[in-house]
């Protein structure tokens, strides 16, 4: 299948103001699409059309029962910024050997589950994207081949499309290399920060987080 992405995970320390500081920003208020109970987050979710959303993602401090470390950076935060980003897959096990070849701790294959605000369950298998670091380069995978919906499908035209999506990093040709297995394009740029960024068309215009 064409590489394309499922959805762009945007770390925050509080869900409740980033989802107001959004609305403000980008002329679009981000909906609340529910609690990942086995995780110990919740999130926020921006449709980007195209079957691929944008995802707000924090800490679910009403959870008590999962603590440090947990998923996506989200324990590690230093600033509300771009810390994964997840792509389609219906070949998990052949993504698999690629990332687990990239870094030997990637590539464990589990199944997941989210309560929607509809009382819905969306079901999905990925390759699990680690606690640390902040900010991981490399990307996971995710299958909603036995959901009955892609989250995305449940959330209205919010008017905001992906225009651009790019990354830096002190050595980029090793991130290249990855992407270059995977069969996904993404700008690679030489800097000492290692960073995901993006620029967003929406109502408020080109907005680049």
């Amino acid at each position: 299948m064409k590489r394309v992405i499922d959805h762009i995970v945007y770390a925050v320390h509080n869900l409740e103001e980033t989802v107001l500081e959004f609305e403000k920003k980008l002329g679009v208020r981000p909906i609340f699409g529910g609690y990942h109970r086995s995780q110990g987050t919740k999130n926020a979710l921006i449709n980007l059309n195209n079957e691929s959303y944008l995802e707000l993602l924090s800490v679910d401090h009403t959870n008590t029962i999962i603590s440090s470390p947990r998923w996506m950076g989200v324990d590690v935060l230093s600033k509300n910024q771009i810390t994964r980003i997840a792509l389609k897959s219906n070949t998990l096990e052949n993504d698999q050997a690629v990332l687990k070849k990239h870094d030997a701790t990637m590539g464990k294959i589990s199944g997941g589950s989210r309560n929607t605000t509809n009382g819905s369950v969306l079901q999905w298998r990925l390759i699990m994207p680690l606690s640390t670091p902040e900010v991981e380069l490399a990307p996971f995978m995710i299958d909603w081949s036995k959901s009955q919906a892609h989250p995305s499908t449940s959330l209205p035209d919010m008017g905001c499309t992906l225009i651009e999506l790019y990354a830096t990093h002190p050595r980029p040709e090793q991130i290249r290399h990855l992407y270059e297995t995977l069969d996904f394009k993404i700008e690679i740029k030489e800097s000492q920060k290692i960073s995901l960024n993006m620029v967003l068309n929406t109502p408020n215009g080109n907005i680049t987080l």
